[in-house]
């Protein structure tokens, strides 16, 4: 799985550690039902038991919770899958399109995970090489990545969490090719001022943090 969500050998996100959350079920004991997986770099100005009461909401199927990307980096990405089809919403930034996800912050219904059929065919070799064929993807995040994949073939897999849960202030995108419509996927953030958020830091390896 590690090649096709990784730069290769020695880049920062090709350690197998960015690729335990997918696996992460199988990893844990049995009576641990569910995590949140959280990014170093995070400051909070929120109870985290608050994003805790976001497992309440999971709709039938969800097995992971995650904030939308808020960089064009996969109407980036996937520029191949888009532009053989030009109606696609993979990449296009909210509210109607898919712009991805990102990792720094995801509730693992480690349960769910473990039931679901669908979500443990996606993690087979074979599957993730005919999805990453079928939109052409050669990723560079890591879990992110093949989350991001998944959620475009399969969103019912996911609870998709406020953009207050992972304020992301990245902006490497905005001065490297798309400052055109860097703000379409930005502006989120500045739509939710209200407190009870998570803001996550970091400002490079382009962008996951």
């Amino acid at each position: 799985m590690q090649k096709h969500f990784s730069a290769g050998s020695g880049a920062y996100y090709s350690d197998s550690i960015f690729f335990l959350s997918v696996a992460m079920h199988r990893i844990m004991p049995t009576e641990i039902e569910r995590l949140i997986q959280l990014d170093l770099d995070l400051k909070y100005e929120a109870n985290i038991r608050d994003l805790f009461e976001e497992f309440d909401h999971f709709l039938q199927g969800a097995v992971i919770g995650i904030a939308r990307e808020m960089q064009p980096v996969y109407r980036h990405t996937f520029w191949q899958f888009r532009r053989e089809n030009p109606q696609t919403k993979v990449g296009e930034p909210p509210p109607d399109g898919l712009p991805g996800f990102n990792s720094g912050v995801m509730l693992l219904n480690l349960e769910a995970m473990r039931q679901s059929q669908l979500y443990n065919q996606l993690l087979e070799p074979d599957m993730v090489r005919q999805l990453t064929e079928k939109y052409h993807f050669k990723g560079h995040l890591g879990d992110q990545d093949f989350f991001t994949m998944i959620g475009m073939e399969h969103p019912e897999l996911f609870h998709v969490l406020d953009c207050t849960w992972n304020r992301q202030l990245c902006s490497w995108w905005r001065e490297h090719g798309y400052s055109d419509v860097f703000d379409q996927y930005f502006r989120a953030m500045r739509r939710h001022l209200q407190p009870g958020l998570i803001w996550n830091k970091s400002q490079m390896r382009l962008c996951r943090d």
